[in-house]
């Protein structure tokens, strides 16, 4: 009898304590939303979907992520760093990740295109790839189609790198791994992608006035790379770009770590190459992508 009514007290203490945690997930939300964000933005936390995470901390599963309300992703309020117990669904897409920005994990099971638009983004990639054949010389459009049709994900990343403004177009093709090597080719920096200063780190330090969005915040959920400066003047090599705008490039870590960012243009028949402040911001500066297909 002792054992059995032992037995029932251990199933009893873990049911209570299973109902706490539910508890303290539930009011972390809003308490959370209060002390990270403006008082304005508070009710919002009520309703929002949020991303649960599994970790060791002593409550069990208490780390609670909330949309971004400016990109496709989710940004971490409160708890320990653990492992994503589950996706959460926003904006239409489905997306888990780490650490924001430093890379982003994500699966792109719901950001498949429908028929419709594979048939749009085909059609318009195979127009700009016959129309500029210095881009891609000994290189066959069927070839590039038999590998976009067979990865669905990339795709809808070219896709996304349209829509914003990019027209992207192959540049090369990699013959070690045989991928076919995509970049923005737009005459000047993607419209869409304009306004944003360069990480997250850079977007969380302005304390007003802060752009919509990040670069690599952007291109991490669009599932893309910025360019190198090295990657921008190999582009440049093909066509004059960004005469006026100018677009950011991936930044190496003892710039970025001082606060500074790089950013590129063309100007009198030359590419420069500039630094800012990681958190500026210009309606003329955008940044252009890659993708490895």
């Amino acid at each position: 009898m002792a054992t059995t009514a032992n037995a029932a007290n251990v199933v009893k203490r873990g049911i209570t304590r299973a109902i706490f945690r539910w508890i303290h997930i539930v009011f972390a939300i809003p308490i959370l939303g209060y002390i990270y964000s403006p008082f304005d933005k508070l009710p919002s936390y009520a309703f929002d979907p949020v991303c649960l995470r599994s970790c060791n901390g002593p409550f069990g599963i208490v780390d609670v992520e909330r949309p971004r309300r400016s990109a496709t992703d989710f940004e971490t309020i409160g708890g320990w760093h653990g492992r994503v117990l589950a996706p959460v669904i926003y904006d239409r897409r489905m997306t888990t990740f780490g650490k924001a920005d430093y890379p982003r994990m994500k699966t792109m099971a719901n950001v498949t295109l429908s028929r419709k638009q594979r048939e749009e983004i085909l059609g318009a990639l195979k127009a700009r790839f016959e129309k500029n054949m210095n881009r891609h010389q000994g290189l066959e459009w069927a070839q590039v189609q038999a590998k976009l049709e067979a990865a669905a994900e990339k795709l809808w990343s070219l896709n996304e790198m349209e829509r914003t403004g990019g027209e992207p177009d192959v540049v090369g093709h990699d013959k070690k791994t045989g991928e076919y090597i995509f970049y923005d080719c737009s005459a000047e920096s993607p419209k869409g992608r304009r306004s944003i200063c360069y990480d997250r780190e850079a977007l969380e330090s302005r304390k007003e006035h802060k752009p919509k969005d990040s670069a690599i915040g952007m291109a991490a959920a669009m599932g893309i790379e910025l360019l190198t400066e090295e990657q921008y003047r190999e582009l440049q090599k093909l066509g004059n770009f960004d005469t006026k705008t100018s677009s950011w490039v991936k930044t190496p870590p003892d710039i970025k770590i001082l606060g500074g960012a790089l950013f590129c243009d063309r100007r009198y028949d030359t590419v420069f190459v500039y630094h800012n402040g990681a958190e500026s911001y210009y309606a003329a500066r955008g940044f252009r992508g890659l993708l490895r297909v």
